[in-house]
């Protein structure tokens, strides 16, 4: 079997994972601009799904470690996201080719949607569909919390930040920047390794 037509694998190089090589800067710009364009309801499954099931160019530590960074930052997550990939994959004309193509269709789409709106969104029909497809859109993303929490929560503590992260956000009303970084400073002085776990961990 011919190497082109293989399927792109993660390497693995001292720890840490390289992008696969047959990634070019045309496929980044494809695979964006296809989920720019049928990312309906919420771009996040559809991110994970494309990156890391179907493509294989992230893993899922990754794409968390990325949609972190991307919901820490300014701008659309979808967008953030398009940038990080594109980079690590091929520099900054991956993450200029990312960054378009996930803004072409759904900036074109919109553009149409909001003319429509303009004109029909007191519509009775069109109110009842958007609280369906709003429903829809927690489902999925909540599909993909339970998939990532399988897989990124490695200890039952860290439900505990979890449920600091959503009582900040939703009860007491922290900023997601401040309440990233200070659950994330908890979450380092839990997990790093203390002196007597570096000893049994040393060859």
């Amino acid at each position: 079997m011919s190497e082109t037509g293989a399927k792109p694998a993660l390497q693995t190089t001292a720890g840490a994972t390289t992008a696969p090589a047959e990634v070019s800067v045309f496929q980044i710009f494809l695979e964006f601009l296809i989920m720019g364009a049928t990312s309906f309801g919420g771009v996040v499954p559809y991110l994970r799904n494309s990156l890391v099931t179907k493509r294989q160019w992230i893993d899922d530590k990754e794409f968390v470690e990325m949609l972190s960074i991307s919901q820490s930052l300014p701008g659309l997550n979808a967008t953030n996201m398009a940038v990080l990939v594109g980079e690590k994959l091929r520099g900054a004309m991956g993450a200029i080719a990312g960054l378009i193509g996930m803004c072409i269709p759904g900036g074109l789409l919109m553009f149409v949607v909001g003319i429509f709106y303009h004109h029909h969104g007191d519509h009775a029909f069109i109110t009842a569909a958007l609280k369906g497809v709003a429903a829809a859109a927690v489902g999925l993303i909540l599909s993909t919390v339970v998939s990532l929490s399988k897989k990124s929560l490695s200890s039952n503590f860290d439900f505990v930040f979890m449920a600091i992260t959503v009582i900040a956000v939703n009860r007491l009303h922290l900023g997601v920047p401040r309440t990233l970084i200070g659950v994330g400073i908890l979450a380092i002085l839990f997990h790093y390794p203390r002196k007597g776990q570096k000893e049994e961990v040393a060859p």
